[in-house]
């Protein structure tokens, strides 16, 4: 049977959180939860709010590696712990600014001693994902540089990249980002790149510029090799809450988005989420709401669609934000509890013509996410059919697709903002992190630490080891040809064979090892490998 959702107009009025400084709007009317909800939830908020507090001062947030957590101070360095910690925030944000001013007015300039126009950023994950979104969000026709970005080992996705960038490689300035220096995505991203510049009789130290941890094996190669600058990445920062550091802000100045805007924005947000009336505070409604919805468990998904071509990419990066910091196997007394919050999305009206036919009328296993912008474009609109504009008629596409998911008893939340700028972006930014970081006190998870993350790259490891291990035995038995169950016997790697299957697939499909295959003609698993 379905559920009802009790709409009225005095629900509307009492579920709407609106803050005019912020310029935003929240609404919770069209989510199922009882009069009495939050007087419940108050002994545990508060709880939550001393937690929070104790995060902000500077108190341990991942045991594992005996970190802090500080993104918060990146937008408001008064409230870091130290004063080494603050003195360093504000000499960094001087020194992005003063550096992308003399890129622009080309005081540091390409080796050819022409302007540097372009921006290519290498990074993956938290490294890439928010300056992506931002750039994206912000981004004109007139911005300072052009931005562009590599963010995966996919070699064709790379050429592709360097394709629109091939008579413009001389004025591109590329931004290297990883804060250990030795994540494997970005040091392949940084090799190819180098490969480039070189193959193009160009230096790659002088139009590189490193993003890591001081110390970091890309630090000590930048160093080497006089790249043109380093900026910093600290210990409490995380990937995921990078954007507001040295990670979002480089290449966001560089491109012309003002960056105090930005930052204020952020700081903003988090002076309303620091709110201990819950009634006041937009992160705990988004978050109170949250675990209503998934009855504290990860029952439910929650699909963002977000109204407006320039966020698009905001459901990429809240997928990491969420997924990453909330997908736990173990809650902090180490109870196995596979937490977690799934996060899908695109964009609105666009996601009406794809799947918004399941949300309707399949199975209710999700809440939406609908973000609203009033403000459709600089210029007046010309008024089409109806006597509508076509931001008349996204806005109807929202309001008419909320209206039929209650009518289905589906349940959604609603931000509203007015415009899509340098504040605003700031704002939701905040939101959504200071959200995170309540949600997992919640359901009494650590939302700083990803210990199934290294898990991957452990494996990866492996993989890379057995496919050295095979191109140096067929390398040292040229020209004799192996089945798949005669490398394994030669490699000792019983239960790897699917693994080495894939591998030696993906070796004779690419000419770069010189592996070639004899077929059997009966049996793909009775090929034989071998180099000449």
């Amino acid at each position: 049977m379905e559920k009802l959702i009790e709409l009225s107009w005095q629900r509307y009025k009492s579920n709407l959180y609106v803050d005019p400084e912020l310029d935003l709007m929240l609404d919770i009317s069209r989510m199922i939860f009882s009069n009495d909800f939050f007087d419940q939830m108050t002994p545990q908020m508060k709880n939550i709010y001393t937690q929070i507090d104790q995060l902000e001062k500077g108190a341990i947030a991942n045991p594992d590696e005996n970190r802090r957590v500080g993104h918060y101070w990146l937008r408001n360095s008064e409230i870091a712990p130290s004063i080494e910690i603050s003195n360093a925030i504000q000499e960094n944000i001087k020194n992005i600014k003063v550096f992308a001013e003399q890129i622009h007015s080309g005081e540091i300039c390409t080796e050819k001693g022409e302007r540097f126009r372009n921006i290519l950023l290498i990074g993956i994950g938290g490294s890439c994902l928010g300056p992506q979104f931002v750039s994206n969000a912000l981004g004109t026709n007139n911005d300072q540089m052009s931005f562009f970005s590599i963010d995966n080992t996919d070699p064709d996705g790379m050429d592709r990249i360097f394709a629109r960038l091939e008579q413009e490689l001389d004025a591109t300035l590329c931004i290297v980002i990883s804060k250990s220096g030795g994540t494997l995505e970005t040091r392949n991203g940084m090799l190819e790149a180098k490969n480039r510049y070189q193959t193009h009789g160009l230096s790659f130290s002088k139009h590189a510029v490193s993003i890591t941890q001081e110390g970091s094996k890309l630090y000590q190669t930048s160093q080497d090799e006089g790249w043109i600058r380093s900026f910093p990445m600290w210990d409490w920062v995380g990937g995921r809450t990078s954007v507001f550091s040295s990670v979002g802000l480089v290449g966001l100045a560089l491109q012309g988005i003002d960056i105090d805007s930005l930052l204020e924005g952020g700081r903003l947000c988090d002076i309303k989420t620091r709110e201990a009336n819950t009634s006041k505070n937009p992160a705990a409604l988004l978050a109170l709401m949250w675990y209503k919805a998934t009855e504290g468990k990860g029952g439910k998904q929650m699909v963002m669609l977000p109204y407006k071509d320039r966020l698009v990419l905001f459901s990429k990066y809240l997928q990491q934000l969420l997924m990453e910091s909330l997908g736990k196997e173990k809650d902090l007394e180490g109870n196995i509890v596979h937490q977690g919050l799934t996060v899908f999305g695109n964009k609105g009206a666009t996601d009406q013509h794809s799947y918004v036919q399941q949300l309707l009328e399949g199975p209710d296993n999700f809440f939406v996410t609908f973000i609203e912008v009033l403000k459709d474009r600089n210029l007046p609109s010309p008024i089409l059919t109806d006597n509508s504009t076509s931001g008349d008629y996204l806005q109807a596409s929202l309001l008419g697709t909320r209206s039929a998911l209650s009518m289905k008893g589906r349940e959604s939340i609603t931000i509203t903002i007015s415009d899509v700028t340098p504040s605003s972006i700031g704002v939701l930014i905040s939101l959504f992190e200071r959200a995170v970081s309540i949600y997992a006190l919640l359901v009494n998870v650590n939302a700083y630490h990803q210990p199934a993350v290294e898990m991957g790259k452990t494996s990866t490891g492996k993989a890379i080891d057995l496919k050295n291990r095979v191109l140096d035995f067929l390398n040292a038995n040229r020209g004799q040809k192996y089945t798949i169950e005669e490398l394994v016997q030669q490699l000792h790697c019983i239960d790897d064979e699917e693994i080495l299957f894939k591998l030696l697939i993906h070796l004779r499909t690419n000419p770069d090892h010189s592996v070639k295959v004899l077929k059997s003609g009966e049996s793909i698993f009775v090929d034989r490998y071998y180099i000449e």
